[in-house]
């Protein structure tokens, strides 16, 4: 079965959304002030409260230093997703699995990583993380395949996930903006529309 991930929860009311269309992982974003999305942690912990137990929480960050990471998983988020670099020895502390996460930028650091027992899975993501944007899905065809799971985002929404999930054959979308209504929060039918339109192409 496809990984459903939406990404950028802020509240507890998009927690009930993701309650009722049954995805896989909720991502909230940490200690990435400059995002709209950047939640402290405390309401991070009220939200995680509010998920089904059967939904992921996600800590959502870029370049994490060593506190912020134990705060995350004192707080009891059940994987870190971590943009961009990863020192060795922060990686070798971290207690929960991590999600790396790449932009089509930085594809080429992607070997490093494949093999490595450390890292659960992946994610590959536009430029621009959180732009709402796509990329060449092509480029992913130039990389080794790997055996953990692997995410695709970027501009990733209801009409077009499918698209994605079949023409890069990844284990799933992560979605945040194409989740979005018109006022910038998580809308509870686009969610339910992404999970019914990938729920139905493996039946």
């Amino acid at each position: 079965m496809k990984k459903i991930k939406i990404c950028g929860i802020t509240c507890e009311r998009e927690a009930e959304y993701l309650n009722e269309a049954g995805v896989d992982f909720a991502g909230m974003i940490q200690f990435v002030e400059k995002s709209r999305r950047n939640i402290p942690l405390e309401r991070a912990v009220l939200i995680m409260k509010r998920l089904d137990p059967s939904i992921l929480p996600v800590a959502v960050t870029v370049c994490p230093e060593k506190e912020q990471l134990r705060r995350i998983e004192e707080a009891g988020f059940g994987a870190v997703q971590i943009h961009g670099s990863i020192p060795e020895m922060l990686l070798d502390g971290i207690r929960i699995p991590v999600i790396k996460a790449f932009n089509v930028g930085d594809l080429s650091d992607y070997g490093r990583f494949c093999g490595d027992d450390r890292i659960a899975g992946f994610i590959f993501d536009a430029q621009t993380p959180g732009s709402g944007k796509t990329f060449d899905w092509s480029l992913l065809g130039k990389i080794p395949a790997g055996e953990k799971p692997a995410l695709i985002a970027g501009g990733i929404g209801p009409d077009n996930a499918v698209e994605a999930l079949t023409v890069t054959g990844l284990a799933g979308v992560d979605v945040s903006s194409g989740a979005e209504g018109s006022d910038g929060l998580k809308s509870r039918e686009k969610i339910l529309a992404l999970v019914r339109n990938v729920r139905a192409m493996e039946k």
